[in-house]
């Protein structure tokens, strides 16, 4: 199924090698993007507490961002020659994380969690744009653009998060349940 990610024709100017790798790489990127709106919803809907309605209202602009941005990757892999599996079998079977594990939740938890699941989505991409940059730069430019925005929105749920001093309650959690529970408990 999505296995085969060998265009058979591509953009000119790129090898078809070149845009296979683009192809899986933006795969990886679309499964996501598909994760982290799901995430978000999840969370939007399970937020409790005196912050209920701030983080409520907050995750809705992220999650339309983010699935345009899903939106974006997917027509660029297309565009390349490739196949964009969306469905929730192909994320399932191809994603590498855990499922978010935090369910009905005080805001500050689940902001705590997300916060973790914004840098590992972050991480990734910035990899994945230091690949790109190196055969595309549509590609490349799309994704630094993705940044951005990731990079912005985990700014709005760590300013929940962060002292006066600027530490963060969640420094060094390992997984999104630990730092739930540290952002809890601060």
């Amino acid at each position: 199924m999505a296995s085969d990610s060998t265009p058979r024709y591509t953009v000119p100017g790129l090898s078809v090698q070149d845009a296979a790798s683009l192809v899986e790489m933006l795969q990886q990127r679309l499964n996501s993007l598909n994760d982290l709106h799901l995430t978000l919803k999840h969370v939007h809907w399970n937020v409790v507490g005196p912050h209920f309605i701030a983080v409520h209202e907050m995750l809705d602009p992220q999650v339309d961002r983010v699935r345009a941005m899903a939106d974006d990757v997917a027509e660029r892999l297309a565009a390349l020659g490739g196949v964009a599996y969306g469905t929730p079998g192909v994320l399932v079977e191809q994603r590498s994380w855990k499922d978010y594990s935090v369910g009905r939740a005080d805001a500050i938890a689940h902001l705590g969690a997300l916060d973790v699941v914004y840098t590992g989505l972050i991480e990734d991409l910035r990899a994945d744009v230091r690949k790109a940059g190196e055969t595309d730069p549509a590609t490349e430019d799309l994704l630094i653009e993705q940044l951005r925005d990731l990079e912005q929105f985990q700014w709005f749920v760590r300013a929940h998060l962060e002292t006066a001093g600027g530490t963060l309650s969640t420094a060094n959690a390992p997984t999104e349940a630990a730092a739930a529970r540290k952002a809890a408990d601060r």
